[in-house]
């Protein structure tokens, strides 16, 4: 298994927001001052007040003295070159917002992007393109994404490590394929991150994740779609994700954990030669041990042979990983442990080879899926009725306890992610 390297460098389930919503944050924004840009025809000797008179740089936005319940407007259609660096703050009842306006492709950043070091931020409407390392960075508290859009970066999304108890959902993170350590020997390459967690109780929710891979001279290919490094009760839930390398890869250096994450109904496809779904360690590897991960109701299908379900090694225990009513479907490993053993049950499991022992009501088995991109489940299924009923803390909370179609747990619930 490849080392997950350190990561260092300078700087709840609702869909997208209704026009309800949309009117809600307009008129929370309305409580301070909406300014507005527009890369083609603004002017940044302007007020920047009015659409009839917006800026025109992201320089004039950075400058400004943003006060809470501000709002900053962005043409659709506009591009960027250089930084928005969103530094104010706002409050819970007042956040200051980022929001599109106009028609066409949402607004396109370049360079260094955005980077929000600030707390109470609302940003959507924005897409990150080939900057400098993430297309999103967020070093502050309580802000979130919504209706982003990051491709063909290091990592789309970045949380630092002073970042803590943010909301990433309902955006697109697709083909963020470079790598920032990409060299042979040391095996240190890192980078292909849809999102990389280094601060903790950050929220993923509703996101679709794809191509987050790349070549890399230690590994062959390298990329995870989620990424946790020294990040502790992050909560991963109801996401797509394809053709990643790997769904999830956790680790935390020397003295400091990533303890008590929690993956819950995301469905993970790939049609690349090789993948995973959660690779995680125990306290004998060089980044271990990783405590307290749960992967519940997920349903995974990696068909070539290179690919592996999960991974807990170098002294796997029940205090390392629990999984409960998953179905992964791969062509290699269904899961792999040593030591103790994860603490696993109400699983359905199909592959090659299994090292790993079956839990309660777990069982090796053609799932039925409908097609090899549409995980719900055929009638017949043996995961029909299998899955362990389980209480809110399971799923991070009551809100997020319902399948990625949005439907409640029955009293004897599927296992996967979807509810038939």
């Amino acid at each position: 298994m490849r080392l997950l390297s350190v990561v260092v460098a300078t700087s709840f389930l609702p869909a997208l927001p209704s026009p309800a919503m949309a009117a809600g944050a307009a008129s929370s924004a309305t409580a301070g001052t909406t300014y507005y840009v527009d890369s083609r025809a603004g002017d940044d000797s302007a007020d920047g007040t009015s659409a009839a008179k917006p800026w025109k740089t992201l320089d004039r936005v950075n400058d400004a003295d943003l006060k809470p319940g501000d709002a900053v407007s962005v043409k659709r259609g506009s591009s960027f070159r250089g930084e928005l660096k969103l530094s104010a703050s706002g409050t819970a009842a007042r956040p200051i917002v980022v929001q599109p306006y106009g028609t066409g492709p949402l607004a396109r950043i370049t360079g260094e992007c955005v980077v929000v070091n600030g707390n109470h931020w609302r940003v959507s409407g924005l897409r990150a393109t080939g900057c400098r390392w993430a297309g999103f960075e967020i070093g502050g508290d309580h802000n979130e994404l919504s209706g982003v859009e990051a491709d063909k970066n290091i990592a789309g999304v970045w949380v630092t490590p002073s970042g803590s108890s943010n909301t990433i959902k309902d955006s697109t993170f697709r083909r963020n394929n470079r790598m920032s350590v990409n060299d042979e020997g040391g095996d240190n390459d890192s980078g292909a991150f849809g999102v990389l967690l280094n601060g903790d109780d950050n929220v993923v929710t509703g996101n679709t994740i794809t191509g987050s891979y790349a070549r890399s001279a230690d590994y062959g290919t390298d990329g995870a779609a989620v990424e946790i490094f020294n990040g502790d009760r992050n909560r991963v839930t109801h996401n797509r994700a394809h053709d990643n390398e790997t769904f999830t890869e956790l680790g935390a250096e020397k003295g400091k954990t990533a303890t008590g994450n929690l993956f819950a109904f995301n469905v993970v496809t790939s049609g690349r030669k090789r993948g995973s779904f959660l690779i995680t360690r125990g306290p004998g590897h060089i980044v271990g041990p990783v405590k307290g991960t749960v992967a519940v109701h997920n349903s995974v299908y990696l068909p070539a042979r290179d690919t592996i379900g999960w991974s807990c090694h170098d002294g796997c225990s029940p205090g390392i990983l629990k999984l409960r009513n998953n179905v992964i479907v791969v062509g290699g490993e269904a899961g792999w442990e040593d030591g103790r053993g994860a603490d696993e049950a109400g699983g359905v499991y199909q592959g090659r080879k299994a090292t790993f022992k079956l839990g309660p009501r777990s069982v090796m088995a053609d799932p039925r899926f409908v097609s090899r991109t549409d995980l719900r489940l055929r009638p017949g299924s043996p995961a029909i009725g299998r899955a362990l009923r389980l209480g809110p803390q399971w799923f991070g909370g009551a809100d997020l306890a319902k399948d990625i179609a949005g439907k409640p747990l029955p009293d004897a619930p599927d296992a996967g992610a979807y509810q038939h």
